[in-house]
């Protein structure tokens, strides 16, 4: 049997970006002893109802992401409707906003951010290519399409991540502390 199993990894501007939103929204409303990256000693003002507005958020542009491939196009044209549903609105919290954005930006385009975070998983992706190519083959089963894996550098928390057909977004601590876990949580793309 030929394998034509296709994998690919990607790492979104947009839900990257939307992870350290919720990260800082975290370190406000829980103990200091245990801060999630970025860590700011400032206090940015959320909108009321935060939780479930970035769950909305969350999933909206999750579905544009994935059914038109336009993460760059959100995460630079659309940059407002983060500050809009999330935000309060001020001159104060604006400024504050385009801060946080302008400091994730520099970030993640660093080697530090997106670049340090895609290599990171070089190993363990290959390894769970082999793996999910060597499951397809002893069950005699042919992939629909590529399986699209989307890369976050912190767990979601505020919102569901999707693993539906052919698609995960995961983060990236799932490939080195609970690789056990992953594994199958992959495979349910597959149906």
């Amino acid at each position: 049997m030929e394998n034509s199993f296709e994998m690919e990894t990607d790492t979104s501007f947009t839900l990257n970006f939307l992870i350290y939103i919720q990260n800082m929204y975290l370190n406000q409303i829980r103990k200091k002893d245990e801060p999630r990256f970025p860590y700011l000693s400032t206090k940015v003002v959320f909108k009321e109802g935060f939780e479930i507005k970035y769950r909305e958020l969350w999933n909206e542009v999750s579905q544009k992401i994935f059914s038109s491939n336009n993460d760059m196009k959100i995460f630079y044209e659309d940059k407002d409707l983060f500050y809009l549903k999330l935000f309060e609105n001020s001159p104060d919290n604006l400024k504050s906003f385009n801060e946080v954005y302008k400091a994730f930006r520099v970030w993640w385009g660093s080697f530090a951010g997106r670049f340090s975070m895609e290599r990171s998983i070089d190993e363990t992706g290959h390894t769970l290519y082999v793996d999910l190519s060597n499951w397809l083959m002893q069950r005699g089963e042919t992939p629909q399409k590529r399986l699209h894996i989307s890369l976050i550098y912190d767990e979601c928390v505020l919102a569901d991540t999707p693993v539906s057909s052919y698609l995960a977004v995961i983060p990236i601590r799932d490939f080195f502390i609970n690789y056990k876990e992953l594994v199958p949580r992959i495979r349910e793309c597959f149906y």
